[in-house]
């Protein structure tokens, strides 16, 4: 097949829609078909470059006020050029990655040619209205907004996915009444396993001798990492934990400021970005994992932590409990509780019949998102779309 798939944000931003996206694209090539991607260009330059061996078209974009790794694509000035791509790459299906700018130019020029469109949702409000700094009243009315543009976007294509059922089910909430089909991300289950090293970085990162309590993903609000960082504090002194904390951002400044005056500025490592091809020797030198982001349509850090055999502790929310299965392949606390977050962190580390135990359990259950499993998955939904199937 000729698979168009267009995506506001891709390589090289650093985010979950980005990351699954690059995956699609580099999948769905090996298996041989033909993939173009459009999406922002990282310049106010019409750029074609090729990731992972998928051919690329950046189109014109500025760099958005609210965020330095998130660009705006004005639609009145990337239309004609994505007209032309799409007439000229003749797809046979489009896959949209959102309902931002360069999705929904495509979708529309898609319908006016009489391409099948196929769409997934990773959009959470939640993500975006925080770096606007704004006060909970008027975020609330912001987030409304939010989802009445996206259901414009979304209610005209009648294939859509989404990672979890309960992202399908927060679509329905928020004003979105056809179906939706859930489909995970999916995992590479041949590049994160229990059989990786990370021997390397702990030495890069001059690293103690003592288990690791992994954190990933962006340093930004809806992460909530201060809340890890505060949890770890109320182990006890003598706990011997290293917490790792993976990824950039804007709150990296402000965390380094709070663990120096929690007293555990020893104990702590700000890794900074550490690119794709070390990220699964960052699981495998791990001993936890731990997410307090509360906005996860999926969450591909659990997943990959999952598939490494580190149990997980996480917060109670969105869709993290879809992975977090309660007292067997870790445990779920409630928004805020840094305590639960600590005794549960605690125990993890000190009963190795119960980490074993939950390590396995989180194999079995990442396995059901084998990554083979997924991309066979949108093939099939691609074909229907294409012979008219809904």
């Amino acid at each position: 097949m000729k698979i168009l798939i267009a995506a506001d944000t891709y390589y090289p931003n650093v985010d979950g829609a980005s990351y699954f996206t690059q995956r699609l694209a580099s999948q769905l090539k090996k298996r041989g078909h033909d993939i173009l991607v459009i999406a922002s260009s990282s310049t106010r330059y019409t750029t074609t470059f090729s990731h992972d061996g998928v051919a690329c078209l950046g189109v014109f974009s500025w760099p958005s006020v609210f965020h330095k790794d998130y660009r705006f694509s004005p639609p009145y000035l990337i239309k004609r050029q994505i007209f032309e791509a799409i007439k000229n790459f003749k797809p046979d299906v489009v896959h949209i990655q959102g309902h931002f700018m360069i999705e929904r130019t495509v979708a529309n020029i898609a319908r006016e040619l009489g391409i099948p469109v196929v769409a997934t949702n990773h959009f959470m409000p939640e993500n975006l209205l925080h770096y606007g700094h704004l006060p909970a009243r008027v975020e609330h009315k912001l987030a409304k907004l939010a989802w009445k543009d996206f259901c414009g976007v979304f209610k005209k294509i009648p294939t859509i996915t989404t990672p979890t059922k309960t992202g399908a089910d927060v679509l329905k909430d928020n004003g979105l009444s056809q179906p939706v089909i859930a489909i995970s991300c999916g995992i590479d289950l041949q590049r994160f396993n229990p059989k990786n090293s990370g021997d390397y970085l702990r030495k890069r990162f001059n690293l103690p001798n003592v288990p690791v309590l992994l954190s990933v993903g962006r340093l930004a609000p809806e992460k909530n990492v201060e809340l890890t960082i505060r949890a770890f504090s109320m182990l006890p002194p003598q706990t011997k934990i290293h917490l790792v904390i993976v990824g950039s951002g804007t709150e990296r400044e402000r965390l380094e400021i709070l663990v120096t005056e929690l007293g555990i500025r020893d104990k702590v490592t700000f890794t900074g970005f550490i690119p794709d091809e070390d990220m699964a020797a960052v699981y495998a030198l791990s001993h936890v994992f731990v997410t307090a982001g509360e906005a996860e349509l999926q969450s591909l850090v659990t997943m990959e932590a999952m598939a490494t055999g580190l149990p997980v502790v996480a917060v109670r929310a969105v869709a993290l409990p879809e992975l977090v299965h309660e007292n067997e392949n870790g445990f779920l606390f409630e928004t805020g509780d840094a305590k639960s977050m600590a005794t549960y962190i605690e125990r993890l580390f000190t009963d190795e019949a119960l980490h074993s135990r939950m390590s396995q359990k989180s194999l079995e259950i990442i396995s059901k998102h084998d990554i083979e499993k997924t991309i066979p998955a949108f093939e099939k939904l691609y074909e229907r779309a294409i012979n008219g199937i809904m």
